[in-house]
């Protein structure tokens, strides 16, 4: 059973890489040194920088140590900043702390800089142990920053993950008896962690929760089924938690977007319309799938004027709707409308409804009584009034 997670902080909590390599190109160039392309600079990322000057560049430990002070002259006013939190990683910390996980930082990152970008962002609260180096020892090795982590959180090797996204965390975890997670949402490649051992390998921070709770499941194998114009059918191998096989059938969707407008007579805008797969007319508030590379945003703008030709003059957001998460991945975006102007429809070919204006009120009655069942008119409808409440 997990109790602790200790994550690696350049390129796995924050993407610093904007102000690391902005400080490696300032320090070089001060050195009348060639500065490398910007996409090569990424190796200044994650290991200490004095072992970075000396391996790329040939330096002396002596002349490697300079660069270093001219690195941190920019970096501790300027490039410290020009950082941000990978999307995802803030709620993610905030789950497990809620799940009663001890959390630390391990990394070759100085202490104070560390600290400082927790303050900035609010989040340093939510570790337990933060574990840097010292302007004075900045070339400690990272499996001794993690055994000093797991220490300073009172954490049995057994039941802790170390989660970073290069082969130095993986490495580190290994020497000190941990499992690990490699994530590939920092400046790592999937071959060098998969080359190291990484017991996950991980493309979203929520899968690291569901990693700690023992709930991941890991694609082995992924068998297509069929390739349609909307969806994709896929028969995927899996490995559980536990570590035994099983199979999953799953339907890749692109997502898709609906709207739900209130007139200023408080009437909502409704479709009616034949649903093939139920054999049923029903009512549902407008909504159609996003293209390819699509702002969800901007397809709900365009699905309320093509079924009902509405324009509003205030969209808002709703959240989203997972409709059937036991086999397909889409997700609908959902957005209220109010200040409604009414233009023509432009309905696909294939596309016959009937707008309906019916009274909130009534459609919520309808939905409590079951009358109206689509998930998303459900959702958005019952939203919309404890919004309006």
């Amino acid at each position: 059973m997990t109790n602790a997670l200790i994550f690696d902080f350049d390129g796995t909590i924050c993407d610093t890489g904007e102000g690391i390599k902005k400080c490696a190109h300032f320090a070089l160039e001060s050195f009348g040194i060639d500065a490398p392309e910007w996409d090569e600079l990424d190796y200044f990322i994650g290991p200490p920088l004095l072992v970075t000057f000396q391996e790329k560049f040939g330096k002396s430990p002596q002349e490697a140590d300079e660069l270093v002070k001219k690195f941190r002259e920019r970096y501790s006013t300027t490039g410290l900043f020009e950082s941000n939190l990978y999307d995802g990683v803030y709620n993610l910390l905030k789950s497990l702390k809620s799940d009663g996980f001890k959390l630390g930082i391990a990394s070759s990152k100085p202490q104070t800089f560390i600290e400082k970008l927790l303050n900035h962002f609010g989040i340093i609260d939510l570790f337990d142990s933060i574990c840097g180096v010292s302007f004075q020892a900045d070339c400690e090795p990272k499996p001794s920053i993690i055994a000093r982590c797991v220490e300073e959180l009172g954490a049995s090797v057994q039941n802790t993950f170390m989660v970073g996204d290069t082969r130095y965390d993986i490495d580190g975890a290994k020497e000190n008896g941990l499992r690990s997670i490699g994530v590939l949402w920092g400046y790592g490649t999937k071959f060098e962690l998969i080359e190291s051992g990484a017991d996950f390998i991980l493309e979203n921070p929520q899968d690291v929760e569901a990693v700690a709770l023992d709930l991941y499941e890991q694609t082995d194998r992924v068998n297509g089924i069929f390739n349609g114009k909307i969806l994709i059918v896929h028969h995927d191998e899996v490995t559980l938690c536990n570590g035994s096989q099983a199979l999953r059938e799953c339907v890749d969707h692109p997502g898709g977007v609906a709207v739900i407008g209130l007139t200023d007579d408080n009437e909502v805008l409704l479709v009616r319309q034949f649903r093939y797969p139920y054999k049923e007319i029903i009512f549902e508030i407008p909504a159609g799938k996003l293209e390819k590379g699509e702002d969800p945003f901007e397809a709900g703008v365009r699905e309320f004027k093509e079924e009902c030709g509405a324009v509003a003059d205030n969209y808002f957001s709703l959240g989203e709707l997972y409709p059937t998460p036991g086999y397909t991945n889409e997700i609908i975006r959902l957005y209220g409308a109010t200040g409604l102007h009414f233009e023509e429809q432009n309905l696909d070919d294939d596309e016959f409804l009937q707008i309906v204006k019916m009274p909130f009120d009534e459609l919520i009655s309808r939905v409590m009584s079951g009358e109206i069942k689509d998930a998303k008119t459900v959702a958005a409808a019952l939203k919309l009034k404890v919004l309006m409440q």
